[in-house]
């Protein structure tokens, strides 16, 4: 007797579908558009995070010659 063939496929994750739903929804230019608005938040953070270092520093220059 010859054992039967099983064919074993992965089921995605919910992200993965998630995924897959996005990229046939979206158009190449909606996806550019989103990852640079990303690209502005997290450059955004980063002005934001110098602006509270260079207070930070000008605070320390401000108490010493108090």
């Amino acid at each position: 007797m010859q054992a039967a063939h099983v064919r074993a496929t992965a089921i995605p994750s919910f992200t993965d579908a998630l995924r897959a739903v996005e990229s046939l929804l979206m158009s190449s230019g909606q996806r550019t558009a989103r990852r640079n608005a990303w690209t502005s938040v997290l450059e955004d953070r980063r002005r934001a995070k110098d602006r509270v270092e260079a207070q930070r520093v000008l605070d320390q220059f401000t108490a010493v010659r108090l």
